[in-house]
């Protein structure tokens, strides 16, 4: 396999120089990319945040009709606070490991890689007698809850013509993968009363509430670890729960008066995501309450949703599936824990699936690297759709 193209690599090296950490604003990335496509004629519009402080960007090259193939990717990344990296993570690094070229930066992976692959073809693309359109769609705050791209995904049909299948280019080695689980995430918080340590009957500890609500997701875990499903093709084959945060109290000997609990769930797509958070509100509202409440009057306790996204669901045969199959040339198909905007095209309408350069293991990881040979896979990848959207055909 020959190397990445140049040209990919220094857009990478422009893209991950800006800080698009979900907390920040994109804009600027937004801006670069937006004058970049117009150098080459390529007009694009922005779908911009409530606050106006993030944008989506979606592009279309080609005829302005309908059938067209969205190629889909996030700008935001996640935080490199507290990680032990080896180098700058927002500029560029190249290195040689065990013979392999490989680019570190975060982002490289997951997933500006995708991005700097696909505008490193907008000039042949923007040249190309293309028959069927081909959308860029670049999103804003994926990482925190794909919570900017349904945005963007309602205007389809309307700011430009309804695309016939989505390909979200997550990182997947270029495997394509057609199913996802779903994720939903929460903040709990637990009004204590505070007193001192030596007369905790005078107070009510907000820890000690957050312990009995964290031994129920316990629980629930456990029952769905009980009930796997081994022929779901994931890995692992259950729902998954996770208490990734936990803030409370002020000191040893004060009865903690606050505390916070955020947690997530991912439901395979057979799962009752709904059931799962009844019984959690249920637990909340019927048991847990009147226990805090017998405590003492003030203490409380509420639930506020913080992600919910939908699985991707397997759709044998779609017209995402099956365009993929031909360019790839692949026969198999997998699923994927992760939790990416695939499953939003599909609510939509928009058959999706997720085919992207890069390894997964590498996302979210101090010295996130991308492998040279995989933005080559990807640039190749992206020739053979050209080829396909010039031809006219109809998809295979």
């Amino acid at each position: 396999m020959p190397g990445a193209p140049n040209r990919a690599i220094e857009i990478l090296a422009q893209l991950v120089g800006f800080d698009t950490t979900s907390h920040r604003s994109n804009l600027e990335m937004i801006s670069f990319i937006e004058e970049y496509l117009a150098r080459h004629g390529v007009e694009s519009q922005r779908i911009e945040s409530d606050d106006g402080t993030k944008s989506n960007l979606l592009a279309t090259i080609g005829p302005a009709r309908e059938g067209g193939v969205v190629l889909s990717g996030h700008t935001d990344v996640v935080p490199v606070t507290g990680q032990d990296w080896t180098s700058d993570p927002f500029e560029l690094t190249a290195r040689i490991v065990d013979g392999e070229a490989r680019q570190y930066a975060r982002g490289s992976a997951d997933m500006k890689g995708f991005i700097a692959a696909v505008l490193d073809k907008v000039p042949t693309l923007a040249a190309a007698d293309l028959q069927t359109p081909i959308h860029i769609a670049l999103s804003y705050d994926e990482e925190v809850g794909c919570l900017g791209v349904g945005r963007m995904i309602a205007r389809l049909g309307d700011a430009v013509p309804m695309p016939a299948l989505t390909i979200v280019g997550e990182p997947t080695n270029m495997q394509i993968v057609t199913a996802h689980k779903g994720i939903r995430g929460f903040e709990t918080v637990f009004t204590g009363v505070a007193a001192h340590s030596s007369a905790p009957h005078l107070g009510a500890n907000a820890i000690g509430f957050a312990g009995e609500f964290m031994d129920f997701l316990s629980t629930l875990a456990a029952e769905a670890e009980a009930t796997a499903m081994p022929k779901s093709g994931f890995t692992p084959p259950w729902t998954t729960f996770n208490i990734g945060q936990i803030e409370g109290g002020e000191a040893l000997n004060i009865i903690a008066e606050r505390c916070v609990v955020s947690w997530e769930f991912r439901p395979l797509p057979e799962v009752d995501a709904d059931r799962i958070e009844a019984r959690v509100r249920a637990f909340l509202d019927d048991e847990l309450r009147p226990r805090i409440k017998a405590v003492h009057p003030d203490a409380d306790v509420q639930l506020s949703p913080l992600a919910a996204v939908p699985p991707l669901r397997a759709d044998p045969g779609s017209p995402a599936e099956r365009l993929v199959r031909y360019l790839t040339g692949a026969n198999a198909t997998h699923t994927v824990a992760f939790v990416a905007e695939a499953s939003q095209f599909q609510q939509h309408g928009i058959p999706a699936v997720i085919c992207g350069p890069g390894d997964i293991a590498q996302a979210h990881q101090p010295d996130e690297w991308i492998a040279e040979e995989e933005l080559a896979s990807c640039a190749a990848f992206l020739d053979r759709l050209q080829d396909w959207c010039v031809s006219g055909d109809p998809i295979p």
